[in-house]
């Protein structure tokens, strides 16, 4: 796919991919056993401008493109899908919200520590009573002279463990949707806490924390947007969200196709490499042409919001592709290691856990399809 990219796009490919398989793949694995985050990969990506590939330079960032950004994130998610969402998360649901839609004072202040990776980002929408229905938010913001008093509890905030600054998304009225408001939230602020740590089937060194607000306050200069612009600002950050979870998608599938192809030809059965028999041929060739159509579909969803288009409905259908894709891959990975593909001996049995967040967060498989069939249908 190299020829839909520019010279400047290729090398940060090249630059990534090299980064990704020296220094993020030998730990991968064990990083992930121990649930550890890798602060020191995190660290060195921001060095790298990992952190800010498509934000302009004078905020702290690499000034590259949104492209660039998907193809990064599909280079490191190849090695690791943790370390591919913990990038994702941080430039697509923290970064880009303030960067769009913060005031010039929000994005000196906060811009330049994130984009340079000094700090980590985290978005919280989710609650235990609004999952899909974010309009059913619980968590409350309550006005008082110049600040907002926020209580509530959030869950499944990745990077939560580690953030610094969070994105929140608190009720100030009682309108379902309008009555939404997003907050820009340190870490440090009195009466913010991390709850609950979840262990999850994959993602394992990403963090994923409960989110406790009790009495929060906050200055009104944080808040994100104008008051009620909450549900707006979190539907059009998770546009941007699932073209990284789409890369992310996609790296979990190259690395199940990658991965097949070199066993196929080392395990030998009857006399010879198992890539000889056509089943294995045909589950190959399956794979791989389900990951260019996916590629493809990204790629596309990522230019549009690079040319400023509408990329709603585009960026639904490559995240739905990519994120089916990437289960499908390892699960065929899988059968094509036949035993071995279900021991820790070998990594696809990671890839095909890590592969089925990808149908649920940034909005399910099931919320793609409506958003895609609503556009087709107003």
């Amino acid at each position: 796919m190299d020829y839909l990219l520019t010279d400047e796009q290729k090398m940060l490919k090249e630059m990534v991919g090299k980064f990704a398989e020296e220094k993020i793949g030998p730990v991968a694995s064990e990083n992930e056993r121990n649930h550890r985050f890798p602060k020191e990969i995190i660290d060195e990506a921001g060095q790298l401008g990992l952190m800010g590939i498509a934000y302009p330079t004078e905020y702290g960032g690499a000034g590259m493109d949104y492209v660039s950004y998907f193809l990064a994130v599909e280079q490191v998610s190849r090695w690791c899908a943790s370390t591919g969402v913990i990038i994702s998360a941080h430039t697509s649901l923290v970064c880009d919200p303030i960067y769009r839609f913060g005031t010039e004072e929000q994005k000196q202040k906060y811009l330049p520590d994130l984009l340079s990776g000094k700090k980590i980002g985290a978005f919280s929408l989710t609650e235990a009573s609004a999952g899909s229905d974010s309009g059913n938010t619980k968590t409350v913001a309550r006005k008082e002279g110049n600040k907002w008093i926020i209580n509530g509890s959030k869950l499944f905030a990745t990077n939560g463990n580690e953030a610094s600054v969070f994105i929140l998304i608190a009720r100030t009225s009682g309108e379902k949707h309008r009555g939404l408001s997003a907050f820009i939230v340190e870490r440090d602020m009195p009466g913010y806490k991390i709850g609950k740590l979840e262990k999850k089937l994959g993602i394992r060194s990403s963090s994923t924390a409960e989110i406790i607000l009790d009495n929060v306050e906050v200055p009104e200069s944080n808040l994100l947007g104008k008051e009620g612009d909450g549900f707006k600002i979190s539907m059009v950050s998770l546009d941007g969200g699932r073209l990284g979870i789409t890369a992310q998608a996609l790296g979990i599938a190259r690395a199940a196709i990658e991965d097949s192809i070199k066993y196929s030809k080392e395990r030998f059965q009857f006399d010879q490499p198992i890539s000889d028999f056509q089943a294995i041929q045909w589950m190959i060739a399956d794979m791989f042409t389900e990951y260019e159509a996916a590629f493809l579909l990204g790629w596309r969803a990522s230019k549009m919001k690079d040319l400023g288009l509408n990329y709603s409905r585009e960026a639904a259908m490559a995240k739905l592709k990519a994120s089916e894709t990437a289960m499908f891959c390892a699960n065929k990975g899988i059968q094509i290691h036949g035993g071995y593909g279900y021991t820790e001996d070998f990594n696809m049995e990671r890839y095909y856990r890590d592969a089925k967040i990808t149908e649920i967060y940034e909005g399910t498989s099931e919320i793609q399809r409506l958003v895609i069939s609503k556009s087709l249908l107003k």
